[in-house]
């Protein structure tokens, strides 16, 4: 696994995190003081979403985790703030693995 691929995760988790942020807070806003519209934030988040769910595979199937960490790391980009907490561990562990076998990793 090369590090543009942990990168790509890292960047994709964190955009995502900070648009279901805002979105959470347009919902809000829309619902509890009749203020505002989330169509085009939604829109945003969702288009944002399938390319962190991409992302997220991909660094998945680079280290090979089971699927339901796989599931694990997806469902930390529906909840708000999540992501924050679950990619500095991906990070960790990813990090860890390509310094444990960068040989084998730069093949992945």
């Amino acid at each position: 696994m090369k590090e543009n691929v942990l990168t790509r995760y890292r960047v994709m988790a964190y955009v995502t995190a900070v648009w279901l942020l805002v979105f959470t807070v347009a919902i809000i806003l829309k619902y509890a003081f009749k203020v505002g519209d989330t169509m085009l934030i939604s829109q945003i988040h969702g288009v944002l979403f399938i390319i962190y769910v991409v992302f997220a595979f991909d660094l998945g199937s680079k280290l090979k985790w089971p699927f339901g960490r796989l599931l694990w790391v997806l469902a930390a980009g529906c909840i708000p703030v999540a992501s924050f907490f679950v990619e500095p561990k991906v990070t960790r562990e990813a990090r860890a693995h390509l310094a444990a076998d960068p040989v084998a990793a730069a093949k992945a």
